[in-house]
């Protein structure tokens, strides 16, 4: 059976780099989105996908999106929950409101994605096994100002991804975490203004943002036979930049 690929989050950015990957690779590709404009637009980059427009965090969609998936293709190998919000604000000016609509696509769409997932999943035990790769954040992981709902949120994906792994790997599910630094989206681009952009180069040790396809590379992996005994792992795709802390660039001059 051709091995097939579900990609959340993939009218744009990394998550449409990631179902590219998966083609080119020979996948089978579905594709969930909450922007129908963009999935329309995504449509033809991504030939012989099934698309389809749906919310993540809504539990009355879950048994459509898996149901439509195994007509098309008969099965899934690897899930990807790439889709995410971003609301970056101060602590004090978080209304609830924005908290939960950070959470729900963030963290409640990551657990009922994946929940729902597991009967198509674990068939695949005796041929080598399945994989889930979530999609996290270095803001998961060190802490910044303006991100209380977001660094909160992706914290969670974090240990949600270790509570996958310690239960689903009897299916022969693993389940693996990437964590993307600075990624050179035109989402980053068009709200980073110069000034943040040097702040970035100064503070990662490779001096540059990480590219959509970089990231691409390393989930694909997470999700290939070449990472056959690899669960329960935070990969973070960064440049070094979790790994220097806070930093004091001036120091490397």
């Amino acid at each position: 059976m051709k091995r097939t690929a579900l990609v959340t989050g993939a009218a744009r950015g990394i998550g449409l780099a990631t179902a590219k990957r998966f083609l080119k690779e020979g996948w089978n590709v579905a594709v969930v989105d909450i922007d129908g404009p963009e999935l329309k637009k995504a449509e033809a980059e991504l030939p012989g996908a099934l698309m389809i427009e749906g919310d993540v965090s809504d539990p009355a969609r879950m048994e459509d999106f898996f149901t439509q998936i195994e007509s098309r293709f008969g099965g899934l190998h690897a899930l990807v929950n790439n889709a995410g919000v971003a609301d970056f604000g101060p602590i004090e000016e978080t209304t609830f409101e924005r908290w939960r609509r950070v959470m729900e696509t963030n963290l409640d769409g990551v657990f009922l994605m994946s929940q729902a997932a597991i009967r198509l999943l674990r068939r695949h035990k005796a041929a080598g096994g399945a994989a889930i790769v979530n999609i996290a954040s270095i803001s998961g992981l060190r802490a910044s100002t303006l991100r209380v709902a977001y660094g909160t949120s992706k914290a969670a994906v974090i240990q949600l991804t270790l509570q996958q792994a310690a239960e689903l790997g009897e299916y022969g599910i693993r389940c693996n975490a990437v964590a993307p630094g600075p990624v050179r989206t035109k989402l980053a681009m068009a709200v980073h203004s110069q000034d943040i952009i040097d702040a970035y180069h100064d503070a990662i040790p490779l001096n540059r943002y990480g590219s959509e396809d970089e990231l691409a590379n390393a989930i694909w992996f997470l999700c290939s036979d070449q990472a056959s005994y690899i669960t329960g792992q935070l990969l973070s795709v960064d440049g070094g930049f979790e790994g220097t802390g806070i930093g004091l660039p001036a120091l490397r001059q």
